[in-house]
């Protein structure tokens, strides 16, 4: 078995879609970022990355690099998860946390699950996906952007 914690951060900005865990959101702002800025896919990237051994996103997505602007996060996901694959493992768990004052992302989270469990090519219930708030302290709370967390365990196939 091996684990994997990842973190991610992104402030908000005007004219960009709200992409989270692969979904659309419909808000007034989205993320800002060099790719779609789906924090927690990121958050989750980077678990996996770390769980392998492979350093992180930034070391295989270089925000240099304009291959890699306005991509979807979800197909970062895939090829990840390739490397996953390569080295013999399959999912064990995945547990994800979105740090995040608005918008509301509760209706959002059964489709997250959906996205995700397809994108590692694990069943829905292998996937968990919470919200919260900061209660409105700190940067999330001053509704100045998103975070997010995942812990992943991944198991040899």
């Amino acid at each position: 078995m091996k684990v994997g914690i990842g973190f991610d951060v992104h402030q908000f900005a005007e004219n960009r879609k709200l992409i989270m865990g692969g979904v659309e959101i419909a808000y007034e702002s989205g993320l800002l970022g060099h790719s779609d800025a789906d924090v927690l896919v990121h958050a989750i990237m980077d678990a996996i990355l770390g769980a392998l051994g492979k350093g992180d996103i930034g070391k295989h997505f270089p925000d240099t690099d304009e291959k890699y602007r306005g991509i979807s996060s979800i197909l970062l996901l895939e090829h990840v998860w390739q490397l996953v694959k390569d080295e013999g493992y399959t999912m064990g768990n995945l547990d994800c946390i979105i740090i995040a004052q608005k918008p509301k992302m509760s209706p959002h989270i059964e489709s997250m699950r959906e996205m995700l469990a397809k994108s590692c090519g694990c069943a829905v219930q292998q996937i968990n996906v919470k919200a919260t708030t900061t209660e409105q302290l700190g940067f999330t709370g001053r509704e100045e952007g998103i975070a997010a967390q995942a812990i992943v365990l991944l198991q040899k196939a």
